[in-house]
């Protein structure tokens, strides 16, 4: 059976989480989702941090909420556990300003959001040889909160 990868869905399309869990099955099939939809959950989630913790973040701008979704990587980014988590900001903007402010927030990586399932076929299976077939992660299991 091969090792899971645990991947944290922020974003607040309800049906991105059926079209990710379609699309992997082929593409990353190690992949499993966990999606929160608002700011005070992926918050709430971060804080809670234990037992089961995300391998990477995949993280939308725009929430449809009060605050965004850099307001959440600059959460993140002060965690003791979340500040090592590659987040990588999905985006269907990808103005010169926007990727600006997304780097300068600690994103990992900035993509433009994929629109087509076949294009969420290739955005996973190059996110699968990117962050668990090449890059080496932390375990932040062994990272302590001194925020409780």
């Amino acid at each position: 059976m091969p090792n899971k990868f645990l991947i944290l869905l922020v974003d607040d399309d309800q049906s991105l989480m059926d079209i990710l869990v379609r699309a992997s099955k082929g593409s990353f099939p190690e992949a499993t989702f966990k999606q929160v939809s608002r700011f005070d959950e992926a918050k709430t989630y971060i804080e809670e941090l234990d037992g089961r913790i995300p391998q990477i973040v995949l993280l939308d701008v725009d929430l449809q909420d009060r605050v965004d979704g850099l307001d959440f990587l600059a959460l993140i980014r002060v965690h003791p556990k979340g500040k090592v988590l590659p987040v990588i900001i999905l985006s269907a903007n990808n103005t010169p300003e926007l990727v600006e402010r997304a780097y300068s927030f600690g994103a990992s990586s900035f993509t433009i959001k994929p629109f087509t399932f076949e294009e969420w076929k290739l955005y996973l299976l190059r996110l699968r040889m990117y962050w668990y077939e090449t890059v080496t992660l932390p375990d932040v299991r062994f990272y302590k909160s001194d925020l409780n």
